[in-house]
């Protein structure tokens, strides 16, 4: 090769990176943007639910999103809406008083108190305590008497379904802040440690939604594993929030940075063209389709991660940017309302309909938390 060519060679694959690079850099949506989706859809969603509802995980999975949004624009209606539902239930989850009768299998009767669905509401009550300038501690009395009993037992069983490492580890943080008690740590590894043992597959790192689904037991339709796009959603989102809560020296912080590196690379491989999962992520034709709960939670989770120094952005970007393409253009419909959200369950269902009107108040949280994320990806920028 001569001098020259190699001179005009060099020179043509630079300009290629830097127009790749700028490329990439006008893809970004603005700040503006951003906020104005947040506020469209928050608005939409709250407009069209002004009743509160129960403290059960569907509805208080929306107010985690809620309070997150509410911290970024601080817009007060944001905070008066879940300050008035979390008066109505008055601050409490499950409201046995008797705790001998108090379970923690499936239920959402007032004695599943000790049953983590019944304690994601604790987290925006703990979130809208730490906003109080003089601090009610009626507001995380009864985190704190749940939680505590809950750490007096022998079982660390607490955790047997995906989702309920969203639902209870962000509480046990937040309780350690306030509280000091390093118990809330070294339970919340304990119980951590469990549910590992029972529905992480450590071949593709990533989460069986409880250990009924575990392969070669349970089966996709062609065969495949089976993994739940919202269970695993659900993961990835708990650990973002924990490693942004826990103290920088925790003994068991490598733990949860392992699962969180390992996950989010599955989930980069497993993405569709589209932008979103679909609901059975190694079996796309299993429940072929878009849906928009799994990929809001995994578009924060990656988010967070690049903000935070644990993924790298050349690699994650263009899965993130696919992602919010599909969450802004497809999900979010004109009126604000959020579409394709599949409906509650526990696994990916062939045959189910998920279309626009699809929609639920934790596939909006999670959008909230998504957009926030990339609102604060866009001011490091």
């Amino acid at each position: 090769m001569n001098l020259k060519f190699l001179i005009i060679a060099i020179a043509f694959l630079f300009q290629h990176k830097n127009d790749t690079s700028d490329t990439l850099e006008r893809k970004h949506p603005s700040r503006a943007e951003v906020l104005s989706c947040i506020q469209k859809v928050n608005y939409y969603w709250q407009s069209n639910h002004t009743k509160p509802g129960w403290a059960f995980w569907d509805v208080a999975a929306y107010h985690t999103g809620n309070m997150t949004a509410y911290k970024l624009t601080h817009n007060e209606s944001y905070k008066a809406y879940s300050q008035k539902w979390a008066e109505k239930n008055q601050w409490m989850g499950a409201t046995s008083s008797n705790k001998a009768e108090w379970k923690y299998n499936y239920g959402e009767t007032n004695k599943h108190v000790l049953f983590g669905d019944w304690q994601v509401c604790f987290q925006t009550y703990i979130d809208l305590y730490n906003l109080d300038k003089i601090k009610n501690p009626k507001k995380i009395a009864r985190a704190r008497e749940v939680m505590e009993y809950q750490m007096s037992t022998a079982q660390n069983d607490y955790w047997w379904w995906a989702d309920g490492l969203y639902m209870v580890m962000p509480v046990m943080v937040k309780m350690y802040h306030i509280t000091g008690n390093s118990q809330y740590l070294d339970k919340m590894a304990d119980y951590f440690a469990y549910a590992n043992s029972i529905m992480y597959d450590s071949i593709e790192k990533i989460y069986y939604r409880d250990a009924k689904y575990i392969y070669p037991k349970h089966k996709s339709i062609n065969g495949k594993k089976d993994f739940w796009a919202r269970g695993n959603g659900w993961v990835i989102a708990a650990l973002a929030k924990v490693l942004e809560d826990l103290p920088a020296g925790d003994k068991n912080r490598r733990a949860y940075e392992e699962k969180f590196l390992g996950l989010a690379e599955t989930i980069k491989n497993l993405q569709q063209e589209e932008g979103y999962w679909t609901r059975s992520m190694m079996d796309p034709q299993h429940a072929p389709g878009p849906e928009t709960s799994g990929t809001a939670f995994f578009t924060f989770g990656l988010l967070w991660g690049m903000n935070n120094g644990y993924l790298d952005k050349a690699a994650y970007w263009p899965t993130i940017q696919k992602a919010w393409n599909y969450l802004t253009k497809t999900a979010v419909q004109p009126d604000g309302k959020i579409g394709y959200v599949q409906p509650i369950g526990e696994r990916a269902i062939p045959g189910q309909v998920v279309n626009k009107d699809s929609t639920a108040g934790f596939g909006v949280g999670a959008f909230l938390l998504a957009a926030t994320e990339m609102y604060k990806f866009l001011e490091k920028k």
